[in-house]
């Protein structure tokens, strides 16, 4: 490429960093003025806490695009134990969807995004419950190595790591972060080569905002308004709150004050200045570049780093959002000056100078000026009008295929700008001058390879590649942020003044409604296999005549032929050995149905399917997580699901009406018991009959996510009155609204609930009906249950309602509310805090039993017994 006059210098640019950095929804002079003002600033801040949603919006807001430091989030978990209010998907599903609002999150308020390996194995009550499924030492680990890779000079810890935190994730994660901070700089016990290089941070805190204040040892106003942005970052930080759809924290975006807080509670820089008098986070840390000098090593370097700041002020007088092509030249000579100083001249760049010339070695020297040069250079991208995009002619690609991308860079500054394809290190004959105002196009080819499948990169979430081992996903934490790990394929693009720039690469449509729509381009096996469910029912020794639906989809570019294969468990036949069909080339969807008929014995037994085709075997397929705020992803799973056949009687002339939940995934399992089941959705009681039904059943927390239900209430208690069966899942305080249930409740805040799976159940009515018919009900019926016994569990009710069992966490109160049953009118009404949400689908025998006992409670007469209310 023709050598080009100093101010207009061949950059290079890792522009997946610099690109993660302009926060997403600001674009031209706001998004390049933000960039100008953070120049010289070079604080880091990490704040720690144990799930998606538990951050301060506020405090990183305010940091991040207030004050332009250099703010990221760590949280535990993914939060794959939580609940759903958007959607079914639960468990490492719903982790996905919560990682990937966090990282909505994060691209409004400017931080980056860590992780650890710890799964979100549900609510837990105390820190040692939780070191009991998370090894101590290992997620500690994991947080040390994050602390050395991002290297912050303040830690914000969420939580006090104390009983008073409640969840006991939120214990852990206070917890860690004081541990962390405290031995982050010892390589004796986490050594450099496994944990990155030793890192000191200076000061740590505990937010306080959430303590409501209480011991505050500094206050900020994160209401403060940005006329460059028009918003306040308060604006900004319920914006990025409300990217957490799944967990139903959309809310207002406040106008006028809103006060964060921190209190201090160690500090290697200024331990003997009281914190309300030490000036804040920062007091006693210079933020500035001038800080560095002194790990420079020698004079050359150090003047460099003079020069540099210099040129930066000069950036910030050249300023001028109307003529952002003035910055050009600023910035070209601030980013040589960084190159002078990061690279030895004939030697491979990025080997620093003040390394080799001067021995200088200060940790805090190097991502501090990489930093700065990555923010010099997305300037430069802004400022001079460069944009590239790469598009793909189809949103998915198949392994060892490839597909042509149509590469476009405009050119919409005010001067020319040589271009080529690829980046700078490779010769290539794409390259081109554009003028101002003007565009090329360039095709290219992204070639699916066998390495990338094998890797799992860019067909699934990366910490699903391998299988969990216990409650830790196997990929340890990276010293790459979130966002960096989950970019889809690349397409390299030099140029001059603006550098070298990637861009994604995209598949682009046009919705009629929507708009404008891109799909990052994804790599999927030639044919994907994919079975309905992972787990269903069935009843032990029954004769059992089903259909077993298999999905294919297509990835490749040409037809195949596929036949596909049933691996069966005795007992069980299928009505044909094979099935055959031609899939047309990419994006054909098609499905063939085996019946399966026989009889299975009490116990597990798995159906495999298999898809052949031109000598290649597929056995995995993928299910789509898609929803509007977030980027679509695929969970890919093996073509495998597992029949649970339970030794299960069911009440005779069930005909059952069941209005579905949050997360609910219920009724097909009870259908698959072959019980007569419609859905009825919440907005359709108000106008179904349900006299046509013997059982209504109401999914877990209903009413709070639908209003509509709430509203149609009476018609469901006058169900009950007119002789009819209603079971009622577990709710939240919307149950103490009067006219939700037939007769009162109480509950605390918190919650009683008990989060041990294993805790004991104990019956205190062996004769009730509810544990007797048409099952009797044992100790062995409440093994093997998942994550949750029961949850938010009434402290006191009517004494009109019946209480057959009774369950307590150890070392708890013993709690009745498992199961409350009571005649109303001339029907039955029961509510039940036992976890069958998720019982059900994980196929626990002994939740069927009960619940199947359940909906034969129009035959209890227990529920005419009567209970006190319980203190």
């Amino acid at each position: 490429m023709k050598r080009l006059a100093p101010a207009l210098a061949l950059l290079a640019l890792v522009a997946s960093v610099a690109a993660g950095r302009v926060p997403a929804q600001e674009r031209g002079a706001a998004a390049l003025g933000e960039l100008v003002a953070g120049l010289g600033v070079s604080a880091r801040v990490l704040v720690i806490g144990a799930h998606p949603d538990d951050e301060d919006t506020r405090l990183i807001t305010f940091l991040a695009r207030g004050r332009h430091v250099e703010t990221a989030y760590l949280s535990l978990t993914r939060g794959d134990g939580g609940q759903n209010l958007i959607g079914n998907e639960l468990g490492e599903a719903l982790g996905v969807i919560r990682t990937e609002e966090l990282l909505a999150a994060r691209r409004i308020d400017g931080a980056s995004q860590y992780f650890t390996r710890a799964y979100d194995f549900g609510f837990s009550k105390t820190a040692d419950e939780t070191f009991r499924h998370w090894p101590r030492d290992t997620v500690l680990g994991d947080v040390v190595r994050v602390v050395r890779a991002f290297r912050p000079h303040v830690i914000v810890a969420i939580f006090s790591g104390t009983p008073r935190d409640g969840h006991g994730h939120h214990q852990a994660s206070g917890i860690l972060a004081r541990e962390a901070y405290d031995v982050a700089g010892d390589t004796a016990r986490f050594p450099a080569r496994a944990f990155g290089g030793a890192w000191t941070v200076s000061k740590f805190y505990r937010n306080a905002t959430y303590r409501n204040h209480e011991g505050a040892t500094a206050r900020y106003n994160a209401g403060e308004y940005s006329p460059l942005l028009g918003r306040s970052y308060g604006e900004i930080a319920a914006l990025s709150r409300s990217q957490h759809k799944s967990q139903a924290f959309g809310m207002l975006q406040p106008k006028g004050p809103v006060i964060v807080s921190v209190q201090r509670e160690a500090s290697r820089v200024n331990e003997s200045t009281p914190g309300e008098r030490e000036g804040g986070l920062f007091g006693a840390v210079d933020t500035t570049l001038a800080r560095l000098s002194p790990g420079l090593g020698c004079r050359r370097p150090k003047a460099l780093l003079d020069s540099v700041m210099r040129a930066i002020r000069d950036v910030r007088r050249s300023y001028d959002p109307f003529n952002p092509d003035a910055l050009v030249g600023p910035l070209s000579r601030t980013d040589a000056l960084l190159t002078r100083l990061l690279c030895v001249p004939g030697r491979q760049c990025a080997i620093p100078i003040f390394e080799v010339e001067c021995a200088g070695e200060h940790p805090d020297v190097l991502p501090s000026l990489l930093r700065t040069r990555e923010q010099v250079r997305a300037a430069l991208i802004l400022a001079s009008g460069v944009v590239v995009e790469a598009e793909a002619e189809r949103p998915v690609v198949a392994l060892g295929d490839s597909v042509p991308v149509r590469v476009t860079v405009y050119n919409r500054g005010r001067r020319p700008v040589n271009v080529s394809l690829g980046d700078e290190d490779v010769v290539t004959t794409n390259n081109a001058t554009l003028l101002p105002d003007s565009v090329v196009r360039w095709r290219d080819v992204f070639h699916a390879t066998r390495e990338v499948g094998q890797r799992g990169e860019y067909m699934q979430p990366w910490w699903l590649a391998r299988p969990r081992r216990g409650d830790l996903f196997s990929e340890p934490a990276s010293s790459l942020d979130e966002e960096s790990q989950t970019r889809p394929p690349q397409v390299p693009v030099t140029a001059s003044v603006s550098g070298g720039r990637s861009s994604d690469i995209v598949f682009r449509y046009a919705d009629p409604i929507r708009g404008e729509i891109q799909r990052p381009l994804a790599v999927a096996p030639a044919v994907s296999v994919t079975l309905d469910r992972t787990t269903e029912l069935a009843q032990a020794g029954a004769p059992l005549d089903r259909t077993l639906h298999v999905t294919l989809r297509s990835a490749a570019t040409s037809s195949r032929d596929v036949k596909v294969t049933l691996t069966l468990p005795a007992g069980l036949s299928a009505d044909s050995g094979s099935r055959s069909v031609t899939l047309p080339q990419y994006g054909a969807v098609r499905s063939v149905d085996f019946r399966l008929i026989g009889r299975l014995p009490a116990g597990r037994h798995a159906v495999r399917a298999v898809a052949l085709s031109r000598g290649e075997t597929f056995a995995t397929g993928y299910v789509a997580l898609e929803y509007e705020h977030i980027r679509p992803q695929r969970m890919y799973r093996d073509a495998v699901v597992q029949i649970e056949a339970v030794d299960v009687k069911l009440p005779p002339r069930l005909t059952v009406a069941y209005v579905p939940g949050v997360g609910d995934n219920s009724a097909p399992t009870l259908e698959q018991l072959g019980i007569p089941l419609t859905v009825i959705q919440p907005s359709q009681v108000a106008t179904t009959d349900f006299s046509r039904f013997r059982v209504v059943i109401v999914g877990p927390r209903a009413y709070e996510s639908s209003p509509e239900l709430a509203v149609a209430n009476n018609r469901l208690l006058d169900y009950v009155r007119n002789g009819g069966t209603m079971i009622v899942q577990y709710g939240q305080y919307e149950m103490l609204t009067p006219g939700i249930m037939p007769y009162p409740i109480t509950l605390t805040r918190p919650a009683d609930r008990v989060t041990d799976e294993a805790a004991p159940v104990r019956v205190l009515d062996p004769a009730s009906p509810l544990l007797t018919t048409p099952n009797r009900i044992t100790d062995a019926d409440f093994a093997g249950w998942v994550q949750d016994r029961s949850l938010y569990m009434p402290r006191t009710f009517d004494e009109r309602y019946a209480a057959p069992l009774e369950t307590n966490d150890p070392g708890e109160p013993a709690n009745r509310a498992a199961i409350l049953a009571s005649p109303y009118g001339k029907g039955t009404y029961v509510y039940t805090t036992l976890a069958f949400f998720r019982q059900l689908p994980a196929g626990v025998p002994g939740a069927v039993r009960v619940f199947a006992n359940l909906l034969g409670a129009a035959q209890s007469s227990a529920a005419a017994n009567g209970a006190r209310v319980v203190p």
